[in-house]
């Protein structure tokens, strides 16, 4: 099955296959997962009595009828989240409502802390018109690994997800996450080589590590603002190169009488070439430090508007120093302001010297 995690055909007998996967040696764990949707209606009124004595607080969108991703799991395992307060999903007391673990958005959003009752009702497409409310309660607070800064996401068993989506195969999985070992030096040890290991059991299944989805990412999301980026720099490169060679020219011109002066005196064409290349470095060096701060202030602005667009995780950034940007930035300005010098500095080196002080004279 080739695609991307959660956007390709659902995995069937996805704990058979989890099996099969977690006895190899170079697997520590293996997760089935599976995403559903679903609308929360807000805290149980028991839970928040400042929400029941306010009907207007409680008919707020953000209290109730927001949109929630739902991971469904096994109980037991930890499968791209980490606790941050409460209890575990697996740690269910006896008598107690179904076991759900909520993001920081989801609590704050309905004010579903540790122990607090929340409704939930599915809407996983492909199902029943209308699902049945199922009523769970808040075992823990975690961070989830792909989380938006805004989204609502909650963590629940594979077989809790199945009922609140209706009709779907608790068996069924969009991916599998599995978790290498670590160990240094072994050779059974790495993503890479756990990889290798899946590719050979379940030659079927589409097997992707981390770096090779995030390489993926890079190559294909982001060519947008890779072509972007190349045409605006494009563009800033040539006028400045356009706007540095007329000014030399213009002061070259300027100082045609000043030039062959200095010719008469002694100074060769190479030192008279050398002083019009130090000055277009520069009038060049001086606009390429003068832009550092500010492309690190503009980068910085424009990942804040990009990050807070819907969908987006909380963690991705669009705009990340790398030292070989600075590299490339920087040759660029030198190739910029030796191609800028080139058409001064020949006016200067082949000055017809007796001619141009001749025509300073008579005028």
């Amino acid at each position: 099955m080739d695609g991307i995690p959660f956007g390709g055909p659902r995995l069937r007998d996805a704990s058979t296959a989890a099996a099969a996967i977690a006895v190899l040696p170079e697997v520590a764990q293996a997760v089935p997962m599976r995403l559903g949707d679903a609308t929360v209606n807000g805290p149980d009124a028991a839970d928040r009595p400042d929400v029941a004595d306010r009907p207007d607080v409680a008919d707020r969108p953000d209290v109730a009828d927001r949109g929630v991703t739902v991971i469904g799991a096994p109980a037991g395992a930890n499968a791209g989240w980490t606790l941050v307060e409460g209890r575990r999903l697996d740690d269910v007391q006896a008598g107690s409502a179904r076991p759900v673990l909520v993001n920081a958005a989801f609590a704050e959003a309905t004010g579903a802390a540790p122990g607090a009752g929340v409704t939930l009702r599915g809407d996983c497409g492909g199902g029943r018109a209308v699902a049945p409310a199922i009523a769970f309660r808040v075992n823990g607070i975690a961070a989830f690994s792909f989380d938006s800064a805004s989204e609502l996401t909650a963590a629940m068993s594979l077989a809790d997800l199945a009922d609140l989506c209706g009709d779907i195969d608790p068996d069924e999985a969009e991916m599998i996450l599995v978790t290498s070992h670590a160990a240094a030096g072994a050779a059974t040890a790495g993503a890479d080589a756990a990889a290798r290991a899946i590719r050979q059991r379940l030659p079927e299944v589409f097997v992707a590590t981390n770096a090779e989805l995030v390489d993926r990412f890079q190559q294909q999301g982001n060519d947008y603002f890779r072509q972007i980026s190349s045409v605006l720099a494009s563009v800033t490169l040539f006028f400045a190169l356009l706007l540095v060679t007329t000014l030399l020219t213009v002061s070259v011109n300027q100082r045609l009488a000043e030039v062959a002066t200095l010719r008469a005196l002694g100074f060769s064409r190479g030192r008279i070439a050398t002083d019009l290349l130090a000055e277009s470095v520069a009038i060049v060096g001086a606009g390429g430090l003068l832009a550092l701060p500010l492309g690190a202030a503009l980068a910085v602005w424009l990942d804040g508007i990009l990050r807070s667009m819907p969908g987006m995780p909380a963690g991705l950034h669009f705009f990340v120093f790398q030292p070989r940007a600075l590299v490339l930035h920087l040759a660029l300005l030198a190739a910029t302001a030796v191609l800028a010098a080139l058409y001064p500095m020949h006016l200067a080196t082949r000055l017809p010297i007796a001619a141009t002080l001749r025509e300073e004279v008579v005028s």
